[in-house]
C-alpha cells in the first residue's frame, strides 16, 4: 500500500502542533482526519489541507475523555475512509502551580486528557487495526515523560504514565502488526501552550516574563527551542517502514536537554 492510500486520524489537530502535524501528514500523501474538541478549528484545518494539499479529509469533533464520541469518531472515518492506518494522540493540556496550591480539579482534567484520552482513543481505533492486520499509534508525550518537571506534577504524572502505557500497548499489539511509540519534544517555546505558561514560570522562576523564553533555550546543548517542524520529522520517521522494527519506544527529540 502507498502512503496515498493511507489514512492518519490526528487527534488534537484543530490548532497549533496537531495542525502542523496534519499539515505535513497530508504533505507526504495520508488522507487526514481531524479530529479536535472544538468542531470549527477542526473544520478549518481539514478545509485548509483538502485545499492546499488536494488529499481527502474529514472533521470530526470529539471529547477523547467520553469513550462514546471517540467510538463515534472511529465510525466516521471507517464509514469515510474504510480504514485506519495511523493515529497520533496530539492532544494535551498543562497546569504549573506548585504542589501545595495544586488543585484536584486541575490535576484530574490533566489526567484525563493526557493519559486516559490516550487510552480511550487508543484503545477504539485498535479494534479498526487489529482487524486489518496492520497500524501505527504515535503519542505526543513529552520530556517531562522522562524527567520530573518543577511545578508541573501533574503534567509530568500524565507522561511518565504515558510512556508505560505505550509500551504496554506495544506488547498487546505487537502480534497484529501495530506499533505504538512516544516522541518526547522539548520546549515547543513559541506554543500556545508554552506562551500561556510563561507567567507562571516567570514566578518560579522569580524572573520578568520576557526573560522565560531565553533561560528554556539555554538549557538546550543544540541551543535552540523545540519547533513543530522537528516533532512532524520524527511523527513522519515513526509512521514508515523505516521504524518497521521500532515498537514501544519513546524517542527524545529535545536539542539533547534530556538524553535517557
Amino acid at each position: 500500500m502507498t502512503v496515498q492510500d493511507k489514512v492518519a486520524i490526528v487527534a488534537g489537530g484543530g490548532q497549533s502542533l496537531g495542525e502542523a502535524i496534519s499539515h505535513r501528514l497530508a504533505e507526504e500523501g495520508y488522507q487526514i482526519v481531524v479530529v479536535d474538541i472544538n468542531h470549527e478549528s477542526a473544520d478549518k484545518v481539514a478545509n485548509d489541507v483538502e485545499s492546499k494539499f488536494s488529499r481527502k479529509t474529514l472533521a470530526v469533533k470529539a471529547d477523547f475523555t467520553k469513550e462514546d464520541e471517540v467510538a463515534e469518531m472511529v465510525k466516521k472515518t471507517v464509514d469515510n475512509f474504510s480504514r485506519i492506518d495511523l493515529l497520533v494522540y496530539v492532544a494535551g493540556v498543562a497546569k504549573s502551580t506548585k504542589i501545595n496550591n495544586f488543585e484536584l480539579k486541575d490535576w484530574q482534567l490533566t489526567i484525563e486528557v493526557n493519559l486516559t484520552g490516550y487510552f480511550i482513543t487508543a484503545r477504539e481505533v485498535s479494534k479498526v487495526m487489529i482487524e486489518q492486520g496492520e497500524g501505527s499509534i504515535i503519542q505526543i508525550n513529552s520530556k517531562s515523560g522522562k524527567v520530573g518537571s518543577k511545578h508541573n506534577s501533574a503534567y509530568s504524572a500524565s507522561k511518565f504514565g504515558g510512556v508505560g502505557l505505550t509500551q504496554s500497548l506495544a506488547l498487546d499489539l505487537a502480534e497484529h502488526n501495530i506499533r505504538v511509540n512516544s516522541i518526547m519534544p522539548g520546549n515547543l517555546l513559541k506554543s500556545p501552550m508554552f506562551q500561556s505558561l510563561i507567567p507562571q514560570y516567570a514566578k518560579k522562576l522569580n524572573i520578568p516574563e520576557d526573560q522565560v523564553e531565553q533561560v528554556y533555550t539555554d538549557k538546550v546543548p543544540l541551543g535552540r527551542g523545540c519547533t513543530y517542524d522537528d516533532i512532524a520529522n520524527a511523527v513522519i520517521f515513526y509512521a514508515s517502514e523505516k521504524a518497521s522494527y521500532m515498537t514501544g519506544q519513546s524517542i527524545n527529540v529535545t536539542g539533547g536537554q534530556v538524553m535517557h
